[in-house]
């Protein structure tokens, strides 16, 4: 898998990153974000946990905002 640096070089390079930014400051994720708990972001990207990573998605994407923001990306990506 590439690392971020890699992925970010790619996405600017396919003119992706102004949008992604876009999205990124939208109101839909911004109330997204506000549904989520800072310091269990924190805590398992600190910890390199899989699973409280994974759980931490699963929750955002059992919503119907993290559903419309994934198929945004997904649409995002497919253009």
């Amino acid at each position: 898998m590439q690392n971020f640096e890699e992925l970010g070089r790619e996405l600017e390079r396919r003119g992706k990153t102004d949008k992604l930014k876009a999205l990124a400051d939208s109101q839909e994720v911004q109330k997204l974000g506000k549904m989520i708990d800072p310091a269990a972001i924190e805590r398992a990207a600190k910890s390199g946990d899989g699973d409280a990573i994974r759980s931490l998605l699963s929750s955002v994407l059992s919503t119907q905002e993290g559903q419309r923001l994934a198929r945004s990306i997904q649409q995002l990506m497919k253009d």
